[in-house]
């Protein structure tokens, strides 16, 4: 694309109003500074998102700070409605002005060069007729322009603001960077391609591009998560020692450095996750994610992986129960409580106790002295849990800002009701596959058995 016809947008107002969020955002950048202190973007900084076959630019740009005297000279310079432009571009130009208004210079700059206006206010706070300077600063350019109402803390003062705002911009928006998802920025997108039709075709191209692209991710995502719990499942750790009674002294130490490697290997993963959505700040990756409840917390396997119900229906599904077992999985849920209560199915409670999770074994080595194993994991519901706590961050990370900067929130999700509302032959299928991780057999394919939880997302 010819970069005459690219979109450019500067994104302008009063500080402290978002611009920078909205920037970050837009631009799926993690790495542009947001702040709460004034004054924290001195220079209009251009960002380019480039796409397969299109691409535009968002300019990050100082707050005004003297609007109103930027004004007055404006008018005192006696130009009609058609000299206006150039009279603004007289004033970005002028070295004087350059120091008395650098931050209105640096701000104005880029409109005067041609690029469209996003201007960005704070719905959350009352409109005061201090901004009307801004805006009519603004609309001495004659440039496209729309306004985006940014509900920092709130939206009690949203409509007020759209009332003022729609007698200088055609078009108001309500944006809110913070907790703006994928679908959202998209949406903004479109009303962008409205704004200068030189830049339609481009526009319409860029968010074709962005679509392709967050199917690619998602592939990408489901890709990673296969790979996750084939490993899990698989991992075991081995020590060789002379004795069998070394072999069991040391079985605390290999279960510890198992369980290390367990965990290591799937926060891996997750700024594998990151990384694949473009979250690449290291103190949200390393520091401030929290991970759900912790990997061997048995405790919580039921909240992060099948439930009881469930379970015995997998088993029934995938041949390892029958007969009185599959009666209590068809039944109804009331029947189902009395009947595990009751301990109709105790000859299969290793599909719910949690108690014993990996076996040691000790093998004897051909060259003499023996090698201590530990692992693989035995627990049926373990491959669940791994995929219940990665599609519950897909959830949250595919559909996270990039202005945010704050930790995920980890809680039990419905993971449950995510596999009940699959098709039973979907379920079957993922159960199927299940069933051969724990057992230490190969899969079929297990990214197609996973790929309808992340749909249902």
């Amino acid at each position: 694309m010819r970069a005459n016809n690219q979109a450019r947008f500067a994104v302008v107002g009063h500080p402290n109003k978002g611009k920078s969020s909205i920037v970050s955002t837009l631009s799926q950048n993690d790495d542009v500074v947001i702040s709460s202190r004034s004054g924290t973007t001195e220079k209009a900084e251009g960002i380019s998102i480039t796409t397969a076959n299109g691409g535009y630019q968002l300019i990050d740009t100082p707050g005004f700070q003297r609007p109103v005297k930027v004004l007055r000279w404006l008018k005192e310079q006696g130009a009609n409605a058609s000299e206006r432009a150039k009279v603004l571009a007289k004033f970005v130009n002028d070295s004087q002005c350059r120091q008395q208004y650098p931050d209105e210079v640096e701000l104005l700059r880029p409109i005067v060069e041609g690029a469209a206006i996003l201007y960005v206010v704070d719905g959350s706070h009352p409109y005061g007729a201090e901004y009307e300077a801004e805006m009519e600063v603004l609309r001495w350019s004659g440039q496209p322009s729309m306004a985006l109402i940014n509900p920092i803390e709130s939206v009690e003062y949203i409509k007020e603001w759209e009332n003022a705002l729609l007698q200088y911009f055609k078009s108001v928006q309500v944006f809110n960077p913070m907790k703006a998802d994928f679908e959202k920025q998209i949406t903004l997108l479109k009303t962008f391609s409205y704004l200068n039709p030189v830049w339609t075709e481009g526009l319409d191209k860029t968010i074709a591009d962005l679509l392709q692209q967050r199917k690619q991710q998602l592939n990408q995502s489901i890709a990673l998560l296969s790979r996750l719990v084939e490993d899990l499942c698989q991992h075991r750790e081995s020590q060789k020692v002379l004795t069998t009674q070394q072999a069991q002294k040391i079985k605390p130490l290999l279960e510890k450095q198992y369980q290390h490697w367990m965990r290591e290997r799937e926060l891996q993963s997750v700024k594998e996750l990151m990384a694949i959505y473009g979250h690449f700040q290291s103190d949200v990756i390393t520091d401030q994610i929290d991970l759900p409840p912790d990997l061997f917390d048995c405790d919580q396997w039921f909240a992060w992986g099948l439930d009881k119900r469930q379970l015995v229906y997998a088993a029934t599904a995938t041949g390892a129960l029958g007969g009185a077992a599959l009666d209590v999985a068809v039944a109804g849920s009331s029947f189902m409580l009395g009947a595990l209560g009751g301990g109709l199915i105790g000859a299969s409670s290793a599909w719910f106790g949690a108690d014993k999770l990996a076996d040691m074994s000790v093998q004897g080595l051909p060259v003499g002295g023996y090698e201590a194993r530990f692992g693989p994991m035995k627990n049926r519901n373990f491959p669940y849990v791994v995929i219940g706590r990665f599609v519950h961050l897909h959830a949250q990370i595919s559909q996270r800002s990039h202005a945010s900067r704050e930790a995920l929130s980890i809680d039990a999700n419905d993971f449950q009701q995510r596999v009940q509302s699959l098709e039973k032959s979907t379920q079957r299928e993922l159960h199927q596959e299940c069933e051969r991780l724990i057992k230490q057999r190969p899969t079929d394919d297990l990214e197609s058995a996973l790929r309808p939880l992340f749909e249902k997302n």
